[in-house]
């Protein structure tokens, strides 16, 4: 488990390997008249050299992790310079967010299709413990990981409602509930290395190139079909409105073959892709 210690100031410690380093210099400037005074310098010397070794300088949003000859002794997270053990082996880990851009992966979906998708990962350490022991390369573990929990998500769910019309939730569709899915996906096997993912995002999604022009003629030819249907929906209404507002104003009089053709004429009208061309009738109805 991640222990998070406060090692002593390192600036004390710097005077006081400073005034060392001084006395060691005046202890060797008179070692001509006291050999005492030569071994006092040397032993003033290697002091102020032990005190340095133990000196650190922690920048903002970075760690350092402390082992003593095998054993994990703690995690230094404050800022600023201080002092530890200089027989203190120490690891950095940096814990600013990091992206993580994973490429087009190319998989298939929860029906079998062959899909590309991509994603953006944003990334930082929490445990230090974890992050140093548990795993031996975290940026490498980091990718793998990505790129598992991406395919994952990508087999889990359909790419849209063309190909499942009762998922409640697709690739394409899902939006934010994909994206938190996938975070909590990463979240759950980045744990394992201390690892906390804030955000995830699909950066790509497209069918493969194999099957890219069926599924564009499909969809089109779904589009056109719900189309078809609103204009015909909507044209059946105005023509039930017509023939109502004739019967009830008594403009016309028609019995049932002229309602059909007229019905007919009005769907030809309203339903037709181009503009339909009048034709004058300067008879009567039944000619």
């Amino acid at each position: 488990m991640e222990k998070v210690i406060r090692p002593m100031n390192g600036f004390l410690a710097l005077i006081l390997s400073l005034a060392a380093l001084a006395a060691a210099v005046f202890c060797f400037i008179n070692a001509e008249f006291s050999v005492g005074y030569a071994v006092l310098g040397a032993v003033l010397m290697i002091t102020t050299f032990f005190i340095w070794k133990g000196l650190m300088i922690i920048q903002p949003n970075h760690a350092r992790v402390l082992n003593f000859f095998g054993k994990y002794v703690g995690s230094v997270k404050d800022n600023g310079m201080f002092f530890v053990n200089p027989l203190y082996t120490s690891q950095k880990l940096s814990q600013r967010s990091q992206n993580l851009a994973i490429p087009t992966l190319k998989v298939n979906d929860k029906m079998g299709n062959p899909i590309e998708i991509g994603a953006v990962i944003v990334w930082q350490i929490e445990d230090t413990y974890k992050t140093a022991y548990d795993v031996v390369d975290y940026g490498m573990y980091v990718r793998m990981q990505s790129e598992a929990a991406l395919r994952s998500l990508a087999t889990g769910f359909a790419y849209d409602n063309i190909e499942d019309e009762n998922a409640l939730l697709t690739l394409r569709d899902g939006g934010e509930k994909v994206q938190e899915l996938l975070q909590t996906e990463l979240n759950a096997r980045l744990s394992k290395a201390g690892i906390i993912a804030t955000e995830a995002r699909i950066s790509h999604l497209a069918y493969a190139q194999e099957i890219a022009g069926a599924m564009l003629q499909r969809q089109q030819a779904t589009a056109i079909v719900a189309a078809r249907y609103k204009i015909v929906e909507g044209a059946v209404g105005m023509v039930e409105m017509a023939l109502e507002q004739l019967s009830q104003k008594k403009i016309v009089e028609l019995d049932e073959e002229k309602k059909a053709t007229m019905v007919s004429n009005l769907l030809v009208v309203l339903c037709g892709e181009r503009g339909a061309q009048p034709v004058l009738n300067t008879g009567t109805l039944y000619n």
